[in-house]
């Protein structure tokens, strides 16, 4: 391409305006299964199509795409939110302090994808256009933000190199911490529960036996094998938990029907039935090199039934089909014990407001150094015989 080709930045409203083909070959330049299934044009249209996102939830789609000679490079997820709902890196606090200082905090900007705390690339751009489209689409963010005096733009759970390349662009560094399970090669489950300290690695065997004592029977379910009726039960767990943890669901009941639909090839469904019923499960979804664990729910209570399905069996999983990690979602320091070890996350925000820019920045600074140093620790009281960092 040369130099002095225009690049256009246009801002779609929903993801009709766009080809999935054209989004894909950003979101997924490698082809075959991606890498991160989350960014696909499928799984954000379904978002989009069953009313999980959109004006009602507060996340209205403002997806950036740039071109250049009538060619698409590079496409942005990115939504105006008129709250920090759904994030999983958050944001709360900034907002009181701001609006307590006289400031509009809400409406902003959110490049992200909706309600899943998945690493993953977020400036997504066409192969052997990496620099320039990342480029483009950082700056059509920070305009974007800018024309329309916006209080700020975040972008969260990016990968370390968007993190790297968006700091050395001005933009400000955020880190946190989930725990994920790293395949060093194991032939089998046995293999890794051989690296563990005998204690750990007895209590894991207990928990598995007491789980599948449970009087029932795990299924592991994907692609056609999934059907309609999964979902109905699916559903109950999902509400239950999203009850529980956050009041209100973030995804509609139409969102596991589009999943039936579009999304079927790339989730792994862990269902237990017991005396004919479907009574727990968990919904995994599949990348390249990577299971990601996403939601869990019951309707009966089984000791040890949610490490078993959501931990344990995805491990199982990630070995027999050769995957290098399992990511659990967010929170949870009792995944430790299991194998789960802590790494780091980061995002990058743009303030508009350079007091306020400073303030946070100088939080971010001490937040850095704080996460830094549990994450030593964490890993010291790691299950493993020699732990080592994983990078």
């Amino acid at each position: 391409m040369r130099d002095d080709t225009r690049i256009e930045i246009d801002v779609l409203g929903d993801l009709t305006q766009i080809d999935a083909a054209d989004w894909d070959a950003c979101a997924n330049p490698e082809g075959g299964r991606p890498r991160d299934p989350f960014s696909t044009h499928r799984f954000l249209s379904a978002l989009e199509r069953s009313g999980s996102v959109g004006p009602r939830t507060g996340w209205q789609a403002r997806h950036l795409v740039a071109r250049a000679g009538g060619q698409v490079l590079g496409v942005m997820p990115l939504y105006a939110k008129g709250h920090s709902q759904g994030e999983y890196i958050f944001d709360h606090n900034w907002a009181d302090a701001y609006e307590r200082a006289g400031g509009q905090y809400y409406p902003k900007l959110q490049g992200a994808i909706p309600f899943t705390p998945a690493t993953g690339r977020r400036f997504l751009t066409r192969s052997g256009s990496e620099a320039i489209g990342q480029s483009a689409l950082m700056q059509g963010l920070v305009q974007l933000a800018s024309e329309n005096e916006l209080s700020s733009a975040h972008i969260t759970f990016c990968t370390q190199q968007e993190y790297e390349a968006g700091g050395a662009a001005g933009l400000l560094q955020r880190t946190g911490q989930q725990f994920h399970w790293f395949n060093r090669d194991y032939a089998n489950f046995d293999a890794f529960l051989a690296d563990l300290s005998s204690r750990k690695r007895k209590t894991i065997r207990k928990e598995r036996r007491t789980a599948q004592d449970f009087g029932g029977t795990i299924h592991l379910l994907t692609g056609d094998q999934i059907q309609p009726s999964h979902w109905d039960a699916f559903w109950q767990f999902y509400q239950d938990t999203g009850a529980r943890k956050w009041g209100t669901p973030y995804l509609t009941r139409a969102f596991f029907d589009e999943a039936q639909a579009t999304l079927r090839d790339d989730i792994l469904l862990v269902m237990c039935e017991r005396g004919g019923r479907w009574v727990a499960g968990a919904m995994n979804v599949i990348g390249a090199d990577t299971l990601y664990g996403r939601y869990w729910g019951c309707v009966e209570d089984h000791p040890c039934l949610h490490f078993e399905v959501c931990y344990y069996q995805a491990i199982d999983w990630a070995l027999a089909h050769g995957l290098s990690r399992v990511e659990a979602g967010a929170q949870g320091e009792h995944k430790l014990a299991r194998g789960y070890l802590p790494t780091p996350t980061y995002s990058l925000h743009w303030i508009a407001d350079p007091g306020f820019r400073k303030a946070v920045d100088t939080y971010l600074v001490a937040e850095r150094e704080a996460v830094d140093e549990e994450i030593e620790i964490l890993t010291s009281y790691g299950p493993f015989r020699n732990v080592e960092r994983e990078e």
